[in-house]
């Protein structure tokens, strides 16, 4: 049987609609793999991928960036994950960039979160490695929960049996609650502690009042010492100079009774003058004789000037001195 036009036209129609539809959907397919996008290659290792898989997405800062390439197991504590990033990225990432492995919502397909660093890094090349975090995942939370419920009730099981005790006056907070002669004393003791309090507040108020009548009455001598810098620095100096004073008196006195018990105790000429009497009576009597030799003397001076002999002499000295008398006066 043979095709008609129609037919032929129709069959070409369709083969041409299925390979444009075949070409927009390799397409679509390759934009999401990033197969007609210029990338490179970054890696992170991990201790848990939390269910991660190649293929899902890779964020920067909320942003799809690129997709998980590959995830190899490197030991058993480590994983490796190669991320194929967008080439354009390259300029915004940075090599101090933090790694991180979360959900997208609370129930959607795990991805690869890079958060940027806080330092000042150099562009990331291809091939770099950057730090990871691993968040706690929901198995560590749940575990976490659990023992936190477990311990929650045994806290309950103790909480009950000292609740029990108490409420049977065991232990000293029951004899507290069933005994009321103790809360009496407590009460009392209370008052008497508020009573105190109240007497000690007083004092402080009565001090403090005080303290600041000291600080601007300036009329008192205490009150001018705390206040006058000045006659603070006077007194001061008073006492310092008084301190001084006496130490050079101490000083003074010591060397005084040093000399007086030489003195006393020496066999010298003081000692011997002092408790010798013969000897003070012929001082006296040596004193005398001085004395009367000197009246002599002058006498006989006196007769040698009226001697004829001796007269020309002394009035020779007696012009002399005037003269130099004279020549004193006319220099003055």
């Amino acid at each position: 049987m043979k095709k008609t036009a129609s037919q032929k036209t129709r069959l070409g129609i369709f083969v041409i609609i299925s390979t444009i539809l075949f070409v927009v959907a390799v397409y679509m397919i390759g934009q999401g793999k990033d197969m007609f996008k210029k990338t490179f290659t970054i890696s992170a290792y991990f201790q848990n991928v939390n269910g991660l898989q190649n293929g899902n997405n890779v964020r920067y800062s909320g942003i799809d960036i690129g997709t998980v390439r590959a995830i190899n197991m490197i030991n058993d504590s480590t994983i490796k994950i190669d991320m194929s990033i967008e080439e354009k990225i390259t300029k915004h990432i940075k090599k101090d960039a933090i790694a991180t492995i979360g959900s997208d919502g609370l129930v959607g397909n795990m991805i690869v979160n890079i958060v940027p660093g806080k330092g000042d890094a150099t562009i990331i090349e291809n091939g770099d490695i950057i730090e990871s975090f691993s968040k706690i995942g929901a198995d560590d939370i749940l575990s976490t929960l659990s023992v936190g419920s477990e311990n929650a009730a045994l806290l309950t099981v103790d909480l009950l049996k000292i609740t029990g005790e108490m409420l049977n006056g065991e232990g000293t907070i029951g004899l507290l609650l069933n005994d009321t002669i103790m809360a009496q004393d407590l009460k009392q003791s209370v008052y008497n502690l508020k009573t105190a309090s109240r007497g000690a507040t007083r004092a402080i108020n009565e001090l403090t009042y005080i303290i600041s009548s000291l600080k601007t009455n300036d009329d008192s001598v205490l009150g001018m010492v705390l206040n006058d810098s000045i006659s603070g620095k006077q007194l001061k100096s008073i006492v310092n100079n008084l301190e001084t004073s006496s130490n050079e008196i101490n000083s003074i006195l010591n060397n005084f009774n040093t000399v007086v018990n030489d003195l006393n105790s020496s066999e010298g000429a003081y000692n011997y003058i002092v408790r010798d009497t013969a000897l003070v009576n012929d001082l006296k009597s040596t004193i005398k004789n001085i004395k009367e030799g000197t009246e002599k003397f002058n006498e006989n001076m006196e007769a040698l000037k009226h001697n004829f002999l001796t007269r020309g002499y002394f009035r020779k000295l007696e012009r002399q001195e005037k003269k130099e008398a004279q020549k004193n006066t006319d220099n003055k």
